[in-house]
């Protein structure tokens, strides 16, 4: 029964965006929320202090023809880290892992590229995918770091990659495990932890003199132990639903400096997109430069016609922005070529056609009545 709930919920998901009904794939998102995912109270968080926005310089429309080809420069190679261990700190108020939610595309995808991939001083797309090419191992589109499923979920600090139970779990680079086993919330040993069984890795690398962590969690299998060394691509364990967790997924996490629950980064911009496609990510704030949370964007292939979509940020009084881009959202995958962004703000839709080049990082913002620019430049986190 509960499968063919949710077929029957993911074909009136399909219906939806052909029919262009927006208010009810608001009530189908809903239905499934309720069906799949298990409710949990969201802790109180402290309020961030406002951040500087980028400033637009560019115009809202550019030329979609196919940029010319783009060196890698040099510099952009990862920065060796420090070898000092973090201590896993956990907030005071226990939180719940947030659990998958059935994936819509379950298409193909080309192999990434090698690591470390950079087209711009600013990429760090180091680590591999924790998941083989050959299984799901893309983010669940309506779970992305950042969201809270419209309110019915915890703040997300990584990304599930839906990938069936026992489906091998891989190292995203080279390091040391630091944890392998039950309790990483905390970092006592716990068989309650919300992460299930879990790894973390001390990468051998860092980025801008900050050390780099990775973390697996609800895993169904450990293979590996604490103190051991892997490489990109070694074996941990495989898939499951340990901790608090509905369903067989993967959550991965990304941490910078230290390996703290506060201290993720957007998994996205970490993991190397598959060949020939891209990243897209930007700030979406309004008339007055606040940032817009939980704010609907629709991105449209205009080779295809398919559509994406993606919200910005619930929150950013427990995430962090990448240091440059300071985004509030973020979406990777993405195949190369011309596209329309969409997004209505005060009963108007804001357009904006644009160019996603092969392996490169786009940046777009919003700034509410003053609409939509492509390759702004941002400014970066103070």
């Amino acid at each position: 029964m509960f499968a063919a709930r949710s077929g029957k919920i993911i074909d009136v998901l399909s219906g939806v965006v052909h029919m262009g009904l927006k208010h009810l794939l608001w009530i189908t998102i809903g239905v499934m929320a309720t069906l799949l995912v298990t409710g949990c109270g969201v802790p109180a968080l402290a309020a961030e202090p406002e951040m500087d926005s980028p400033t637009p310089t560019a115009a809202s429309m550019v030329d979609l023809q196919p940029p010319a080809a783009i060196s890698v420069p040099e510099e952009s190679a990862p920065v060796a880290g420090s070898a000092r261990e973090a201590s896993i700190d956990a907030p005071s108020v226990p939180v719940q892992i947030p659990t998958a939610l059935p994936e819509p595309d379950l298409g193909w995808r080309p192999p990434p590229y090698p690591p470390p991939w950079a087209l711009s001083p600013w990429d760090h797309f180091f680590l591999g995918r924790p998941i083989p090419s050959n299984e799901v191992n893309w983010p669940n589109a309506q779970y992305r770091y950042g969201s809270t499923l419209l309110g019915l979920e915890d703040l997300h600090t990584g990304i599930d990659i839906s990938a069936a139970r026992y489906t091998r779990v891989v190292a995203a680079g080279p390091g040391e495990v630091i944890w392998a086993g039950y309790g990483l919330y905390r970092g006592i040993e716990d068989r309650s932890d919300p992460y299930g069984l879990a790894v973390a890795i001390r990468h051998d690398f860092g980025y801008k003199n900050q050390q780099l962590y990775s973390v697996y969690a609800h895993m169904g299998s450990i293979e590996v132990s604490r103190g051991q060394h892997v490489e990109m691509g070694d074996l941990l364990g495989t898939v499951g639903e340990t901790g608090d967790a509905s369903g067989p997924h993967l959550h991965f996490e990304v941490r910078l400096g230290e390996n703290r629950y506060f201290n993720t980064r957007n998994p996205e911009l970490w993991i190397v997109p598959p060949e020939g496609w891209s990243v897209l990510l930007g700030r979406i704030e309004n008339t007055y430069g606040r940032p817009m949370f939980d704010q609907l964007l629709q991105i449209f292939s205009l080779e295809t016609d398919q559509r994406w979509d993606v919200w910005s940020y619930a929150d950013e009084a427990t995430l962090h922005p990448d240091e440059h881009y300071n985004e509030n959202f973020a979406i990777s995958d993405l195949p190369a070529g011309p596209y329309e962004l969409q997004i209505n703000f005060a009963g108007h839709t804001y357009t904006a056609q644009f160019y996603l080049e092969p392996g490169r990082v786009h940046y777009i913002e919003f700034r509410g009545r003053d609409g939509l620019f492509v390759d702004a430049t941002p400014q970066p986190v103070e």
